[in-house]
């Protein structure tokens, strides 16, 4: 018996130690594991060589649905069904397995370069199944997007299809462009 909890404890510090790594908040290490908060503040210090972020999680769900970042969930979302739906893959292992499948699909070769955190994903797969946030198909290509659950969505229009027209209008492309035209 006491062979088991020592597995047990050893496949939750293997959790823990993927979490961080993957940069997950102390507040979803607590929910994910059944390790206590000091020793999950030791894995992390310990792999970071820094103290966790504090403050609360991400809590609203319309950030998921302006523009870049609703593109970004969308596909992480589509990836996470893919892989609950037809890989037998659920809980935890199936976020995990569907934000290294996102990061590698965005090209990010380190979590904290991309859009949607691991973080994010995790509060994105607790709205769905609370029912707060569901996919909308696009009119236009067919593809599901996350959006608002109580939202009407007959003729929706992706981000993709319809971008916004400040869209790609970033500080530092501006600044590139004002250097580009220094040099010329």
């Amino acid at each position: 018996m006491a062979g088991k909890s020592v597995v047990n404890e050893a496949n939750e510090i293997q959790l823990a130690i993927e979490l961080v790594n993957l940069g997950a908040r102390l507040q979803l290490l607590e929910s994910e594991t059944s390790l206590s908060r000091e020793r999950l503040l030791k894995i992390y210090k310990e792999l970071k060589g820094v103290s966790p972020p504090k403050g609360m999680l991400p809590f609203s769900a319309d950030w998921f649905t302006t523009w870049q970042p609703n593109i970004h969930s969308s596909l992480f979302m589509n990836i996470y069904k893919y892989l609950n739906d037809h890989a037998g893959i659920s809980g935890i292992d199936a976020i995990i397995k569907a934000y290294r499948l996102y990061l590698e699909q965005v090209g990010c070769s380190q979590p904290d370069e991309a859009v949607l955190s691991l973080t994010r994903a995790w509060t994105l797969v607790r709205f769905f199944e609370g029912k707060m946030l569901t996919f909308a198909k696009c009119s236009e290509c067919g593809g599901h997007f996350v959006a608002h659950s109580l939202d009407l969505n007959n003729h929706y229009q992706c981000g993709l299809c319809h971008m916004p027209s400040r869209a790609g209008k970033t500080k530092k492309i501006k600044e590139i462009a004002t250097e580009l035209e220094m040099v010329a």
